[in-house]
C-alpha cells in the first residue's frame, strides 16, 4: 500500500474476544478492523461520521471485500493502514493488515462507500463538494 495524502495506520492487538477456540481472529471481526482504521482516517481529514451527517450526507458502504493470507491470533499487534484511492464517485478506500513485527500481510481489502443525500434520500452519482474540500483536492 502507498503512502499518500490520504493515509493513516492505526495498530491493534487481537482481543480474546475476537479469537475462536483455535485463538485465530473470526473472519467477521477483520471489517471491524477495517472500520477502526477508516475512521481513524476520516478523522485525519475531518469528515468523520458525525461531520457527515452535519453536511447533508449519509455514506453506506455499498461493496465490501476482503481477502485473507494469513491469520490473525490473540496477542498478535496488527497495523491496519488505510487509503483513499477513489473519491469522485464514490468514496472507495484500500486496506492492508499487517503483523506488526515482521510486516508479513495478513489482510487486504476495500470498501466502497456512496453519499446519499440525507434529506431527498437520493443516491449522488458524484461525490458532494465537501468531500473534496475535505480530501484538498478543491
Amino acid at each position: 500500500m502507498t503512502k499518500g495524502f490520504h493515509h493513516t495506520s492505526i495498530d491493534i492487538e487481537i482481543p480474546f474476544h475476537d479469537v475462536d477456540m483455535m485463538e485465530v481472529v473470526w473472519h467477521g471481526h477483520y471489517a471491524k478492523y477495517f472500520e477502526i482504521a477508516r475512521c481513524a482516517l476520516l478523522e485525519k481529514i475531518n469528515y468523520n461520521y458525525p461531520q457527515m451527517r452535519d453536511s447533508g450526507y449519509a455514506w453506506p458502504v455499498i461493496d465490501l471485500r476482503i481477502r485473507y493470507a494469513k491469520p490473525a491470533v490473540f496477542g498478535q499487534v496488527v497495523t491496519v493502514s488505510a487509503e483513499v484511492v477513489e473519491w469522485e464517485n464514490r468514496l472507495k478506500i484500500n486496506y492492508l493488515i499487517i503483523d506488526k513485527r515482521t510486516g508479513s500481510r495478513l489482510t487486504k481489502g476495500y470498501s466502497i462507500q456512496v453519499a446519499v443525500d440525507m434529506q431527498t434520500k437520493e443516491m449522488c452519482f458524484e461525490s458532494p463538494r465537501i468531500l473534496f474540500e475535505k480530501l484538498g483536492v478543491v
